[in-house]
């Protein structure tokens, strides 16, 4: 069963049903309502935001007492929408909403909420204001979708979401291919056109995914945390030990540790896996690689290996591990790496610094950075930071909650950020949007917009890697899953040991890819 479109199908339906309840059993409108020297208060918190000129409607409950309730959505331009609701809950009409944004792109919204209390008389409160921005965000949201279970296999889908109304589409199910996983998902340039997608099943070998121009290849290894070439000709991955453990005495009691790890890339053309003394040195970890949009330069994550025993989970002194910010030039006509150089270094911050992910026009660096370790998502002092790439200089960006923020992705012309968040309550993570000013200045965040404004309060799953993208991918569930379950059409045999010898840019191993 298809958990995460029934589940949406099932909300969906339901805010259809509060919308049609409510506007059949309550037509009073406001007469004379005494002002509140306040605005009110809803769920989500979708006030005081910068919003896309094409993003659903944002649908929230009113958190006030009372029996009846009215919303007047307004803008300078285009027609006006009312909402009345025996109902706290407004639901606005998705056709009305995107004519009145278009209308006012650039500008402001105005939401009027009033409320007739228990007394039988009716409250005005303050206005809540939203601004348009002029910046559309990429429409497409691409996010693994799983049941918050520590073991593996668990249930988990890999989703794509229309930002532009409420509709979800299923890309794959790991129950459709046994007990298995999916992750990592990667596109080129945020076009669907090509992307990639990490496997693991006890059905067979791990494997990736790649789709290319209406086609699906299976590729007989498992790509890590994987960024494209912006050229489409070549992959940067990482391949890691990853084990989890768990606390005992602390708010988050999940961790996870990388007991070995390397960057490799895949060549298409040749169909080879490539590594560089850049980022395979057998004294360091090395992970999570981002390339500028130029190709030029990959920036990744790397830390000293402290550690030999590579049986002892969590290995002595793990807490003690923090990543540097690291970077190599290439030239992809020669496949020529340049040295690894230094850009930010985890003695100078004190922390670990993970998940860099440049901008569209080669301005900002977008990176996590939390007390130690690779895994932000499990560590609850995780943030946001902004590197000038101009000038080096960096800050922790406006957009932080006292919870962890982990995985980001920039929309195509870079004034969005799509970003994991754990701040509604600490538990599970959620996909929030954020506006990205000219000067890399964020503004305030807000939840994925759901058709049921109660959606979250009673969804028990998680959303991990966000990935913006321009356009859906249109590949079919079923053509996927029958391409995994074939042969590889690339066959590259299981690495021997997590870092290969540096001595230049070599096979990883060497013959380990080989057509079939």
């Amino acid at each position: 069963m298809n958990v995460g479109r029934v589940l949406t199908a099932r909300f969906v339906l339901a805010a259809i049903v509060t919308a049609l309840f409510g506007a059949g059993c309550s037509r009073e409108r406001p007469q004379s309502p005494a002002p509140v020297a306040r605005p009110p208060k809803i769920t989500p918190d979708y006030a005081g935001l910068v919003i896309p000129p094409n993003v659903a409607p944002l649908n929230f409950r009113i958190e006030e007492p009372g029996r009846a309730y009215m919303a007047r959505i307004h803008a300078p331009l285009g027609q006006e929408i009312e909402v009345l609701s025996r109902t706290s809950e407004i639901v606005i009409p998705l056709e009305k909403w995107k004519n009145l944004l278009r209308a006012n792109i650039g500008g402001a919204l105005q939401v009027d909420v009033c409320v007739k209390a228990d007394d039988g008389l009716w409250r005005r409160y303050e206005p809540i204001t939203n601004a348009i921005a002029a910046e559309p965000i990429d429409p497409f949201l691409v996010y693994r979708f799983m049941a918050p279970s520590s073991y593996f296999p668990k249930q988990m889908q890999i989703c794509q979401r229309n930002l532009e109304t409420f509709e979800e589409t299923t890309l794959l199910d790991t129950c459709s291919f046994g007990n298995g996983c999916a992750n990592c998902h990667a596109f080129v340039n945020n076009s669907p056109a090509q992307m990639l997608l990490g496997i693991r099943s006890t059905s067979f070998p791990s494997a990736t995914a790649y789709v290319h121009g209406g086609s699906i290849q299976k590729i007989g290894a498992k790509f890590g945390y994987t960024s494209w070439h912006p050229s489409g000709r070549l992959a940067a991955y990482s391949i890691n030990d990853v084990r989890q453990f768990f606390h005992t005495a602390q708010a988050e009691i999940h961790d996870v540790v990388d007991l070995d790890s390397l960057i490799v890339y895949y060549d298409f053309a040749g169909k080879r896996i490539k590594t560089s003394p850049a980022f395979s040195d057998k004294t360091r970890l090395e992970t999570y690689p981002a390339w500028t949009p130029d190709g030029k330069h990959l920036y990744f994550c790397s830390a000293p290996l402290p550690w030999t025993d590579m049986d002892t989970v969590p290995p002595k002194g793990y807490e003690q591990v923090k990543y540097d910010l690291m970077r190599a030039s290439y030239d992809v006509e020669t496949d020529a790496w340049g040295p690894a150089e230094t850009v930010l270094r985890a003695a100078d911050t004190g922390k670990s610094i993970l998940l860099p992910r440049v901008s569209p026009d080669g301005r900002f660096l977008l990176f996590c950075m939390t007390q130690y370790g690779c895994f932000p998502i499990y560590q609850p002092t995780s943030d946001l930071y902004m590197m000038d790439l101009a000038t080096g200089k960096y800050d922790k960006v406006s957009a932080n909650s006292e919870h962890s923020e982990s995985w980001h992705s920039w929309s195509s012309n870079g004034r969005w950020i799509a970003f994991s968040s754990k701040r509604q309550g600490g538990l599970f993570t959620r996909p929030f949007l954020c506006y990205v000013d000219e000067n890399g200045q964020t503004r305030k965040p807000f939840v994925l917009p759901q058709a049921a404004p109660s959606f979250y309060e009673f969804c028990c799953r998680l959303y991990s890697v966000p990935e913006l993208i321009r356009a859906p991918v249109t590949i079919q569930s079923e053509s996927l899953v029958q391409t995994l379950f074939a042969p590889a059409e690339v066959c590259v045999n299981s690495a021997t040991g997590a870092t290969p010898k540096a001595g230049g840019t070599q096979a990883y191993p060497k013959g380990q890819a080989s057509v079939q």
